[in-house]
């Protein structure tokens, strides 16, 4: 998934980042409410995680302007101390999907994102993912590049997928093996010989590569300007 996280305390963004990233999500944050507002108009989130108490907007109102702009789909989960009957009904009110109370567990959050994301995938979202000529449709676990059919295996498909959601950002090497092997990676470079062999099936053929390493910290799948590392 990819995760909006609009929330001021920095602690608890940290644990957030240092959890979800260890299973293979990919985080961006905002500590006030109109930088989170403008984050989650500009760029696709599976689902957002708000807090109620925020700088300069509060959550209460970043939710009704996300609606109010259309983004009727994009899940919201409201994190609050508030856990009296009144303000539940005021955040379920303003456009929320769900609301948890603080503190809470992270496998609980995490248990809840990814029922929302599967309702709202049950509603029609759409399944396909594109980057530029790439698409991938996790329905039917199909990819092609300019039309054309691109032949993976499993674990191609699970790298493509890790690396088309978090597009153009960078994805490390631990978040793609946990991806693959989760606690238990297997001895040797492995991962190299499948981004190897998913780079022959994605950029083989085409003169613009989109698959490329970032020295020192992992992979992205974009169209760069310039030439990169292989």
């Amino acid at each position: 998934m990819r995760l909006l996280v609009i929330e001021d305390n920095r602690n608890l963004v940290a644990n957030l980042f240092a959890y979800f990233e260890a299973r293979g999500h990919v985080l961006d944050a905002a500590p006030d409410g109109i930088t989170g507002l403008h984050l989650a108009l500009t760029k696709p989130y599976d689902v957002l995680i708000l807090d109620w108490m925020l700088p300069r907007m509060d959550g209460p109102e970043v939710l009704r302007k996300l609606r109010n702009e259309g983004l009727s789909d994009l899940p919201v989960i409201m994190l609050t101390a508030r856990d009296e009957l009144p303000d539940k009904l005021q955040g379920f009110r303003a456009g929320a999907d769900d609301y948890l109370t603080k503190p809470f567990d992270l496998p609980e959050l995490e248990v809840r994102l990814e029922s929302l994301q599967a309702r709202v995938v049950g509603r029609g979202r759409s399944r396909v993912l594109s980057v530029e000529d790439l698409r991938l449709d996790l329905s039917t676990l199909e990819a092609t590049r300019a039309g054309t059919p691109v032949h993976l295996f499993p674990a191609g498909r699970k790298l493509l997928e890790v690396l088309m959601r978090a597009s153009p950002a960078v994805v490390s090497r631990e978040q793609l093996e946990f991806a693959l092997w989760g606690d238990d990676p297997p001895d040797g470079d492995m991962l190299r010989s499948h981004i190897y062999e998913l780079r022959r099936e994605i950029d083989g053929p085409f003169a613009v590569k989109l698959i490329h390493t970032v020295p020192r910290a992992g992979y992205r799948l974009a169209r760069l300007s310039s030439p990169s590392n292989p």
